[in-house]
């Protein structure tokens, strides 16, 4: 009797896992379909400020994909200074086409990388307290952004399991990816420099108000916010893009951090003649990598 139970055990987790649509073999819905799949919940709060704000994409079809039910969480760049949701919305199109459920999220601007990040950590704890609301599967979750958005979810999905990271993830939130386009990994002080020096005076305005003058006194109070701190074999699997010719963000500082990438489970997609921002072909091919990315977590 208890190996007919087992086996059926068996078969039915056969029959789950080949129900689980793969992201790669979904048709993009037309725009038309687009609209009638999802719920839209503009500028939902998370947070007392104005800026602590997010976009909520609901999506009719997320439960059909099974173990591929996952919640997107997309962060903007903008050097932590400038920019929001409404600019950078190329990047979560291509999971808008897929029908998957997406979070384009606003944080705090001009008051440092400390309170942007900490903005991450806010936002899901919001959306797991409130999930009733919501039905998002939030131990499904993959974070990632651009730039400063990448350089934020990269340092939270990395220290989400080191108990010395001071801003914690509430019980039931589990990130399982993470997807960086040209985010900091490391060398935060080589990327303050080059913008605080920038004879551009806009830039040199983002360099100064990325830490507190105090922070840069102890590099302590910087690695808190370096990815590269908390970076061991138990984190989930990364998907880096990064641009041989980046101003911004110069290769030098991810040279240590590719280095710890594991074979079995990290992706890089390096682009040798590619600068910090991807052109709309090197974003097209890399969703098409991305999405296998995804098939094999």
């Amino acid at each position: 009797m208890q190996k007919t139970s087992l086996y059926l055990l068996l078969i039915f987790s056969m029959i789950l896992s080949s129900c689980s649509k793969k992201l790669t073999s979904k048709v993009d819905l037309a725009a038309a379909e687009k609209e009638t799949v999802y719920n839209v919940l503009k500028d939902v709060s998370y947070g007392s400020d104005p800026e602590q704000t997010m976009d909520i994409y609901l999506s009719q079809k997320a439960k059909s994909f099974g173990k591929r039910n996952y919640t997107i969480v997309f962060l903007h760049g903008g050097g932590y200074y400038f920019s929001d949701k409404s600019q950078e919305e190329r990047y979560i199109e291509p999971y808008l086409k897929k029908g998957l459920n997406v979070v384009n999220l606003n944080y705090r601007l001009k008051r440092g990388i400390p309170l942007a990040t900490l903005d991450l950590t806010h936002a899901l704890n919001f959306l797991k307290a409130n999930n009733a609301d919501y039905g998002l599967n939030l131990d499904n979750v993959i974070v990632t952004g651009f730039s400063a958005g990448a350089h934020i979810a990269t340092n939270v999905g990395l220290a989400q399991n080191n108990p010395e990271y001071p801003n914690k993830l509430d019980e039931g939130i589990v990130i399982v990816g993470i997807i960086n386009f040209s985010g900091p990994v490391d060398g935060l002080d080589v990327v303050e420099r080059i913008f605080t020096e920038h004879e551009n005076e806009l830039y040199s305005k983002v360099g100064k108000a990325l830490f507190a003058p105090d922070d840069y006194e102890s590099t302590a109070n910087i690695a808190i916010y370096e990815p590269i701190t908390y970076f061991d074999k138990n984190d989930p699997p990364i998907f880096l893009w990064q641009a041989g010719l980046d101003d911004q963000i110069p290769p030098v500082t991810f040279e240590r951090f590719v280095a710890m990438l594991r074979k079995d489970k990290d992706v890089i997609m390096y682009k040798p003649h590619g600068g910090h921002s991807p052109t709309k072909e090197e974003l097209e091919y890399a969703y098409i990598e991305i999405f296998k990315f995804l098939n094999n977590l």
